[in-house]
């Protein structure tokens, strides 16, 4: 597509993020891509494919990728792909699902058939489900299905049973930071150290996450670093939160609270969402494994009433009064 600039100030340089052509380009996997890069030389042999696992993790790219390199340059007409979260019902498989894998065209020329893609297929519901698989049996010689999932346990059975399933497992931290690093030197950004560790810790190995987080951060300036990153993301920053724990844990009741207000409001954050920072950041404490398990114990348990619909405000007070109270009880055990 053709882009007309309406001065020179609008060319600004377009960088393409992350949008895999071949397996090749796909980041990490090495093992998984191997695989599936088998069934290319033999296409006939390739079974029907169940890709797993969390999301921003490449497995709709690899479907995308073996969609483009097994079936040419008009792979879109020998494609369908379906968001299975919007149309999950039993009427859209008997109807364009059904349709679709039954139509002869995969068996012409180089083509050797139909590709049927079913992103977030664990959403179908079970009556959905039992049609699909009557429908992958009875044209499996026309055509072949790759259902994307986060949770396989999901999908039912004898779905899993017709399918080579691969699970894809969350990025390396390292694969995600050498990546973010080449596009802020593409797109002329300077990314600390400290606001790569601060995009990696919130998404936790979603790539795609990562990405989207580091182009909103940039509208705000040329320079990311940790500051940026959690003004965006929405997040505390750890160090307060950890400043936090321990003034609860050392007695500091009062001077606690005060620290969690000024989090609350200076980060606009709810209570589940401090909750999990603090969860996350009890674990760095220099404490004893047990007396972290207990502390996890009193976390969980705070997070439940929340989600139940309790006061965040007396909540996270009781939270914190918690801590201090397990500190004084552990001070007297010891």
């Amino acid at each position: 597509m053709e882009v007309t600039f309406t001065s020179k100030e609008d060319a600004v340089m377009w960088v393409e993020k992350y949008r895999p052509k071949s397996l090749d380009e796909i980041i990490n996997h090495k093992k998984t891509i191997k695989s599936l890069k088998s069934f290319l030389n033999t296409p006939r042999t390739m079974p029907h494919l169940l890709f797993a696992g969390p999301a921003g993790t490449g497995k709709t790219s690899a479907a995308l990728c073996i969609a483009r390199q097994l079936l040419g340059r008009t792979w879109r007409d020998h494609t369908l792909e379906l968001n299975a979260s919007d149309e999950r019902g039993i009427q859209m498989v008997r109807e364009r699902v059904k349709t679709f894998s039954r139509h002869a065209t995969g068996t012409l020329g180089n083509i050797p058939f139909n590709l049927i893609i079913l992103d977030e297929s664990d959403q179908m519901t079970k009556n959905a489900q039992t049609a699909l698989r009557r429908i992958m049996e009875a044209n499996s010689r026309i055509s072949r299905f790759i259902l994307i999932c986060n949770y396989s346990s999901k999908i039912i059975p004898p779905i899993q049973s017709r399918c080579a399933i691969f699970r894809f497992s969350a990025l390396s931290h390292e694969d995600v930071a050498e990546y973010l690093c080449e596009i802020s030197e593409k797109e002329g950004l300077t990314l600390s150290k400290d606001g790569v560790k601060a995009i990696i810790d919130f998404c936790r190995g979603d790539l795609r996450r990562a990405i989207n987080t580091l182009q909103t951060a940039s509208t705000l300036g040329k320079d990311v670093d940790e500051k940026v990153v959690l003004q965006i993301v929405g997040q505390a920053s750890p160090k307060e939160v950890l400043e936090m724990i321990e003034k609860a844990l050392s007695g500091n009741f009062l001077e606690a609270r005060v620290k969690l207000y000024e989090l609350l409001n200076k980060y606009g954050l709810s209570g589940t969402d401090i909750i999990r920072q603090i969860h996350r950041e009890v674990f760095n404490l220099d404490l004893d494994e047990r007396a972290k398990v207990e502390l996890a114990d009193i976390i969980g348990e705070y997070d439940f009433r929340l989600v139940e619909g309790a006061n965040e405000d007396i909540q996270l007070s009781a939270l914190l009064a918690q801590f201090t109270k397990f500190n004084v009880e552990r001070g007297n055990r010891n």
